[in-house]
């Protein structure tokens, strides 16, 4: 059984649509999917009604949290996979919905930014071709730098001005992860640190950090990501059997917007049976 449980689709920076993301899914010989978008659920109801028969469907978003180091007080980005969950919460509505505003103002800022430099980006246009009920990423920004020819890709454009360090980003007021993971929690879902250790994407949460999440009641951890090199996985390995975490393994799949397919990582199936054992917010969507 191949699963694959971090995948994007256009209603946050992926390029396929959600029934297009499904069948995607199905092409590349996966049985199972997560559909997680960034803080919304709004392609969950389309990849279900287009779901190929043979392939189950996992719902489930990406949050952008924010942890705070107790030590340093440091404060480092944290991605966190949520998965079968109420959609209709009212903790979780409200989030997503304070979240979503403010990825398109993060946007829009960095947009005027641009233009105002002189770099031939329309603010206006940019934010015309978001997803009307999804989530707005620097991606959708990056995707404008390519069709005006300024960069060749969706990488330049984050390598020469949508990085953390360019003089065009905008950060975001994200939530506080173990906020969100109580709030997942209380939707009967489960919770999973995307590639926690990605040190190429920039500042992680620390091994105590981790730790300190599991006891407040984190599931799982993303132990095979691509930006994980061996040796990171064969900590990550030995550090959720530690702190009791859920191991998984996903291609973080964005269509066009990254250079890896769905299925390059994928989660052991007793790993899936146990998070799906730990929810009850929300069920598998099976044709």
């Amino acid at each position: 059984m191949r699963i694959d449980l971090h995948a994007h689709s256009t209603a946050s920076d992926g390029t396929d649509s959600p029934a297009g993301l499904v069948a995607a899914a199905a092409k590349a010989g996966l049985d199972v999917v997560a559909i997680t978008d960034h803080d919304t659920t709004a392609g969950w109801a389309p990849a279900a009604e287009a779901l190929p028969p043979g392939l189950s469907l996992v719902p489930g978003a990406e949050l952008s949290t924010i942890s705070v180091d107790p030590v340093s007080g440091r404060h480092v980005s944290v991605h966190l996979l949520a998965y079968l969950f109420d959609p209709e919460s009212e903790a979780v509505v409200a989030e997503q919905t304070r979240l979503r505003s403010e990825r398109r103002w993060r946007l829009r800022v960095m947009a005027e930014r641009m233009a105002a430099d002189g770099l031939p980006v329309d603010p206006d246009e940019v934010m015309s071709l978001l997803p009307e009920d999804g989530s707005a990423g620097r991606p959708h920004l990056a995707q404008a730098l390519v069709r005006a020819g300024v960069v060749a890709s969706v990488n330049e454009a984050f390598g020469s001005y949508l990085g953390n360090g360019s003089g065009y980003f905008v950060a975001r007021q994200d939530t506080l992860v173990e906020d969100a993971i109580d709030m997942i929690a209380e939707a009967g879902g489960v919770t999973v640190i995307a590639h926690p250790f990605a040190y190429t994407r920039g500042a992680t949460i620390t091994v105590d950090v981790l730790a300190g999440l599991a006891a407040h009641g984190l599931t799982g951890v993303e132990v095979d990501h691509p930006n994980h090199d061996e040796e990171t996985r064969v900590q990550l390995h030995g550090l959720a059997g530690e702190l009791g975490l859920v191991r998984t393994g996903s291609s973080d799949y964005h269509g066009t917007n990254k250079t890896i397919d769905l299925g390059d990582e994928t989660t052991d199936p007793l790993a899936l049976e146990e998070l799906v054992a730990r929810s009850t917010g929300y069920q598998v969507v099976t044709r």
